[in-house]
């Protein structure tokens, strides 16, 4: 009895608690995160020397007056354009070659090993060989982000096939469905988290490819500013990969058992 009354005290302590993180959104606890990491960069980053790195407010103000004079959104706008591009044609041919991969044995047999092998090299070495090939134009720039976000996205979509439940597979052809309509029917729905996460995994290494585009474009004496706005264009748009997962695949938050404000 006495263990019945312990253990039901134990789940309501273990209710309580659930409830009291359910009640605290997702978005306060990031940006009290946000405001502690800045404050304590700050404290601690006036003591560095300027040599070695920097603090917070004078970023701000090194970034205001780039703003000012035009580098910044000069420099932004060269790298986003050829960023864009890039990171648009690696969705567009890396989810189809990732799902006729994964879905056709004899697919999977004749590129496989390619995909594989282009997701492992060292990509950054190659720049100097594309410059030769492109030059040092908008081709380049649009080449070195595709190749550093397309092996991700096809090689996550890939795997996402692979694990789709065969007993889906068997009730499409139950129905005497072609593979075209169980590839669109029944594998792509089942293979959008796979996708998702891949697209949100190429954001970091296509922001990488356009550093390396960059790289000549910004002042390196305020290299602090472009490396923030960097990383900042890279969480807002996997934030915003993660909004459209959740309208594409609502399912999968379900699953997971996470909500919105979780």
């Amino acid at each position: 009895m006495r263990d019945q009354e312990n253990q039901a005290g134990s789940t309501a302590q273990d209710e309580g608690i659930a409830v009291r993180q359910a009640a605290i959104p997702t978005s306060a606890i990031t940006l009290l995160s946000l405001a502690l990491f800045l404050a304590a960069w700050e404290v601690f980053g006036r003591d560095v020397n300027p040599i070695f790195g920097s603090y917070p407010s004078a970023i701000a103000v090194a970034a205001w007056d780039m703003l000012r004079d035009g580098k910044l959104l000069a420099a932004l706008s060269d790298s986003l354009r050829p960023f864009f591009l890039g990171y648009g044609i690696a969705i567009v041919i890396g989810v189809p070659l990732g799902l006729v991969i994964g879905r056709f044995r004899v697919m999977e047999a004749a590129l496989g090993i390619y995909v594989t092998a282009g997701y492992a090299m060292p990509l950054v070495a190659l720049v100097p060989l594309l410059i030769l090939w492109l030059g040092l134009g908008f081709a380049v720039k649009v080449a070195i982000v595709f190749l550093m976000s397309v092996f991700p996205i096809c090689i996550n979509t890939w795997l996402g096939v692979a694990a789709v439940p065969k007993s889906l597979i068997e009730v499409g052809r139950s129905f005497v469905a072609s593979d075209v309509t169980i590839l669109r029917r029944i594998v792509l729905p089942a293979t959008l988290p796979y996708i998702m996460a891949g697209i949100r995994l190429a954001v970091g290494r296509a922001v990488v490819a356009m550093v390396i585009n960059s790289a000549n474009n910004f002042d390196t004496a305020r290299m602090f500013v472009p490396i923030l706005v960097l990383m900042v264009m890279a969480t807002g748009l996997n934030a915003l990969i993660g909004a459209i997962e959740r309208k594409v695949a609502p399912w999968q938050a379900e699953i997971s058992g996470r909500s919105k404000g979780n």
